[in-house]
């Protein structure tokens, strides 16, 4: 079988897009547990169990508006038209500027104003555990 450079390349971009991107690769989950303190109110990051928001377990790649049993707003069921999975790109948007990315979203937040705050909590909520190590 002749495996042509197209072939390899496009398997190269197939391998690169399965694996961590930076944002979370460069994070770091402990200080992400702290800084997921202002969503826990909310939100929980550790157990399947919806709040006033819903859990955020498996949040990464899994699609939007799509927890079982949570009322999303109309605002979020419209963008998950457009942006159907939570990204890690589409997660540090929102996680910036919350009302900006949907507008007429339910959720109170104003949103993260540090990268740094961004890349750790999405680091905690790629991997919860990685928190107490």
């Amino acid at each position: 079988m002749r495996i042509s450079l197209s072939m390899l390349f496009g398997a190269a971009i197939v391998a690169g897009l399965a694996a961590p991107t930076a944002a979370f690769a460069d994070g770091d989950a402990a200080r992400g547990a702290k800084v997921f303190k202002k969503c826990a109110a909310c939100h929980t990051a550790t157990e399947e169990k919806n709040k006033v928001g819903p859990h955020l377990v498996g949040i990464i790649d899994r699609p939007m508006a799509s927890v079982e049993d949570y009322k999303y707003s109309n605002a979020m069921i419209e963008h998950a038209a457009e942006q159907p999975t939570w990204t890690v790109e589409a997660l540090e948007a929102y996680l910036h500027k919350p009302k900006d990315v949907v507008k007429g979203t339910k959720m109170a937040f104003a949103g993260l104003k540090k990268d740094d705050e961004i890349e750790n909590v999405i680091a905690y909520l790629t991997d919860p555990a990685a928190a107490e190590k």
